[in-house]
């Protein structure tokens, strides 16, 4: 059985949490996801979601964050 905390998704503005969420699902939390990237997508914003369990980054929108570039 999946922990209910596993998928941890957070919203970050100008390189401060301004949201988080945990769920059990990785569908739920992708779809999660797209909604926050829909509703905050915004200059300076970035959602990222983690495997609690592995460790693991398993997406970041966008792919590239203003000031990660060389």
């Amino acid at each position: 059985m999946t922990a209910p905390d596993r998928f941890h998704l957070t919203l970050t503005v100008d390189g401060r949490p301004a949201m988080r969420g945990w769920w059990g699902s990785e569908a739920t939390a992708r779809r999660k996801l797209a909604g926050w990237v829909g509703d905050y997508g915004q200059p300076g914003a970035q959602v990222t979601l983690v495997d609690e369990e592995t460790g693991e980054t398993l997406t970041t929108w966008p792919d590239l964050v203003v000031g990660d570039a060389p």
